[in-house]
């Protein structure tokens, strides 16, 4: 869906509330040659995307408008969330075929792209292959999940099978995968699983998500994009990137180390009515902090 002038410049005016409003100075405007490639998500081989989580709060239609709006391309969905429009149901496995068709219609519209769903832990086998038939359905990329430990040798399995990727997610303690030798643990012997980096709760956790970045290098799928207001508190609340405590340029030049081709997804949980801004703002950030890794 193409904005009107008149929105475009009101959504530029909100982004640029939220970041004064956040203590700090708006992030430089990407210069022309970037600006075609920032609108599409992707600057500098590194894709960004939206982890619809962000907005939970409205149904999947609306949340893809919004991520629409803010002109990003790429998303990771979650099941449960409602779709919304004329659609009956929520997003998932369970979903008939018509809601499918039309969910698929208006991706197409919007040419937008679900590269990962997640985050998920499937109780058996059986809920497995639900997940892997509709990521194949989607043309997704990777899986997050949090897999229990007795099911490493058969998720790994059927990923390979599927050739859908799994990306382990960490989250604060005391979750099984809240540091990143948990994680390699699970990779070890699996070639198709991998690690979602979430430096959000790396930071909650008291770990230096740089450090983490490093010990997982060869193995990141995906990452989550995201910032916070306290290091070393699992219950530190979300704040829009670079208004915290994480050093997201160090993390970006890490991962370009890295030659990281994964996607970023925002996951921003906080003033969850009302961050659309919020999550433009870090759009801006993003690019303009990536623009500058040569």
């Amino acid at each position: 869906m193409k904005l009107t002038n008149s929105i475009f410049l009101s959504l530029l005016c909100l982004a640029a509330l939220s970041a004064c409003n956040g203590g700090g100075a708006p992030p430089a405007a990407a210069d022309s040659t970037q600006a075609t490639s920032a609108n599409s998500g992707s600057v500098d081989g590194f894709t960004l995307g939206v982890q619809m989580w962000t907005f939970r709060m409205f149904s999947f239609t609306d949340a893809l408008n919004k991520v629409d709006s803010a002109g990003i391309k790429s998303i990771e969905a979650f099941f449960g969330q409602p779709l919304g429009g004329d659609m009956k149901g929520n997003f998932g496995p369970e979903m008939d075929a018509a809601p499918r068709n039309k969910l698929k219609a208006f991706f197409k519209t919007k040419g937008i792209s679900i590269v990962a769903l997640g985050l998920i832990s499937p109780a058996d086998k059986s809920q497995w292959i639900k997940a892997f038939e509709l990521a194949k359905e989607f043309g997704l990329s990777y899986i997050t999940a949090e897999p229990k430990k007795d099911q490493w040798d058969m998720a790994d399995s059927l990923s390979g099978a599927y050739g859908i990727k799994i990306a382990i997610h960490d989250h604060p303690k005391p979750s099984p995968y809240w540091s990143p030798d948990s994680v390699l643990a699970a990779i070890q012997g699996h070639s198709n699983i991998g690690a979602c980096a979430d430096i959000g709760h790396w930071a909650r956790n008291g770990l230096d998500p740089v450090d983490c970045l490093k010990k997982l290098d060869g193995h990141i799928i995906g990452a989550h994009l995201k910032d916070i207001v306290k290091f070393d508190d699992t219950k530190a609340a979300d704040t829009v990137v670079s208004k915290g405590v994480i050093d997201l340029p160090a993390v970006f030049a890490e991962l370009k180390r890295q030659n990281f081709r994964g996607m970023f997804s925002i996951e921003h949980e906080s003033n969850w009515y009302h961050n659309l801004p919020d999550v433009i703002a870090i759009k801006e950030y993003f690019n303009a902090e990536v623009a500058k890794l040569k």
